[in-house]
Parts: structure tokens; C-alpha cells; sequence
């Protein structure tokens, strides 16, 4: 299996990247840049970025990119790739800067989630100064924060993201949209070499912009606070209010991205001795608030 530690950035598609910059910048509180490929690079720490957005004729999230320590373990997950007879795409020099790695594998799993495996980032280390004055995001060696896929085979799926992407379980929700009586789907998370609860999560139905949510963390309550009012002042979709997950105790509320997934803005997620835990199912999403009907209401109104 894969020794991933971390995820490591995400890339998005957009019809419109003037809205992008404008979102990254005015309500994320992220610092923007260009990126060589004609796209945006959305800065949220150290690393040159962590949302990379492209141009195109969609709007989607595209690719989910995850880091290993270094050459060894990169090497490594190609001989587990090979042996579990997965097709993958070495990135050529030009993929690789655009990515400001050393080396990118890319491959699919088997619900056609595409993923980038990197090791080696090179950093300008400039320093980050968010331009709505965010104190810091959390990352470092936890990662970016976590990101929640869709599936057309869940049960392959997960087969996939523990055998071979060596990802392990953290707890399991089943969500039951009709009540007792209707169809189950669920949704698995997971994580990996690093004490974020999870850094994947797995959702057992399609969803048409390849992505339910990414979430990003930040150090204080009131840099929550400030980005829901940033985000009420743009204008921007609000998917869920605020709200506290049952799982990883993240306060946080949602909202949609120029590229029609959402951005979970949370603070406060649980890290986790591994060791210690025990994997559970719960039966509510949250402790208290995480109102997800609000984004179906501004849909409807729409």
C-alpha cells in the first residue's frame, strides 16, 4: 500500500477565472497568482499554492493531489500501482513545474476520481499575508485539510482507497435521505499517514461537479465568523450553516465555489491518536446547526 501522508492540493476547473480570483481572494482570504498553464494558483500557506484552477469549459474540480515524504515512498506507490495493474501517467518536466513538484503519477480509481501522487514541492518561501487578513490556515504536515469524493462503485471504491492507496478507516455515516425505510447511502472516511481525522471521504452516489465539498481550517472562531460575513457581502451561496460535526468536532459552514463544489470553512477538527481510536458509525452529522436544507432553499429561489 501507499505511505500518502497528506493532501496535498486540489485542482478545480472554471468558465470564469476573474470570479475564481475574485472568491480566492475576497472571501477564502487566500492569496492569488498566475499560474504557468494561464490558470490561478490560490495560496493559503508556505507552499506556491493549494487550489490550483484551470481554464476551461466547465465548472468542476478535477484532480485531487496527494504527497509522500520523498523519493523512496513515491517509488514505492508506483510498484503498488504496477501490481495492482492500474494505468498511470508520469507528469513530464512541464506537468511538473506547473505542479512545483519533483515528480507526479497520475491515475483514476475505479469511480474515475482522478488523483496525482507528488513528492518534492518547491517553495519561494514568501511569506503568507492574506489579503482580508486571515491569521493562518491549518496545514503543515496535516495537510491542507480534507476533500470528499463521489462514487459510481462505492464498494470498489473503498477497496481502492485502502488496498492500494493505503488509506485507513476512520468512521462510517450511512445517510438515509427518506427515513428508515429508503435507500442507504454511504459515506466512509479516511485517513492517512498524519493525525487529521480525515483527509478522504468517500460518498456512495455521483455528484455532477466531481466533488461534495473540500475543507480548509483555519486557527480561531472568528476567522470562521469573518468568512461568513465575507461570504453573505460576495454574494456567495451558502450550503450549510453553521455548525459542529459529530465526527471530527469541526465548527464550520459551508458554501459553493465558482467551480459548483463546496468549501467546508471550519475550525477546531479533531487530531487523532491513532492508536487510541475506535472506529464507529454515527448517526447524525453534527452536534448542533450544519443546516443543509438552507442550500436547497437558495437553489429554489434561484
Amino acid at each position: 500500500m501507499m505511505n500518502i501522508s497528506g493532501l496535498a492540493y486540489v485542482v478545480a476547473e472554471t468558465t470564469d477565472l476573474a470570479k475564481w480570483k475574485g472568491y480566492a481572494e475576497g472571501v477564502l482570504g487566500m492569496m492569488t497568482a498566475p499560474a504557468p498553464d494561464g490558470g490561478l494558483y490560490v495560496r493559503m500557506d508556505e507552499r506556491q499554492f493549494r487550489f490550483a484552477v484551470q481554464p476551461g469549459a466547465r465548472d468542476a474540480y478535477v484532480v485531487s493531489g496527494w504527497e509522500v515524504t520523498g523519493r523512496a515512498d513515491f517509488d514505492a506507490a508506483l510498484v503498488v500501482l504496477k501490481d495492482a495493474g492500474v494505468a498511470v501517467e508520469m507528469g513530464d518536466p512541464a506537468h511538473c513545474r506547473l505542479r512545483c513538484v519533483q515528480q507526479v503519477a497520475a491515475f483514476s480509481d475505479p469511480s474515475g476520481n482522478r488523483h496525482e501522487l507528488v513528492w518534492g514541492f518547491r517553495s519561494d518561501f514568501a511569506h503568507f499575508a492574506s489579503p482580508t487578513g486571515v491569521s493562518r490556515f491549518v496545514t503543515g504536515n496535516i495537510g491542507m485539510g480534507h476533500t470528499v469524493l463521489p462514487t459510481t462503485d462505492f464498494a470498489k471504491t473503498v477497496e481502492f482507497a485502502t488496498q492500494v492507496m493505503g488509506f485507513g478507516l476512520s468512521d462510517i455515516y450511512n445517510f438515509q435521505p427518506a427515513g428508515p425505510d429508503g435507500p442507504t447511502l454511504p459515506i466512509h472516511f479516511f485517513h492517512c499517514n498524519n493525525g487529521r481525522h480525515h483527509s478522504l471521504a468517500l460518498a456512495g452516489f455521483p455528484v455532477e461537479s466531481g466533488c461534495v465539498h473540500v475543507m480548509v481550517e483555519v486557527e480561531n472562531m472568528p476567522e470562521v465568523g469573518r468568512a461568513l460575513d465575507r461570504m453573505a457581502a460576495h454574494q456567495v451561496p451558502q450550503t450549510a450553516t453553521l455548525g459542529q460535526h459529530t465526527n471530527d468536532k469541526m465548527i464550520s459552514f459551508y458554501m459553493r465555489t465558482p467551480s459548483n463544489f463546496d468549501i467546508e470553512y471550519g475550525y477546531g477538527g479533531a487530531v487523532v491518536d491513532w492508536q487510541e481510536h475506535i472506529v464507529h458509525e454515527f448517526t447524525r452529522v453534527s452536534l448542533w446547526g450544519h443546516d443543509f436544507s438552507i442550500g436547497q432553499r437558495s437553489a429554489a429561489a434561484a
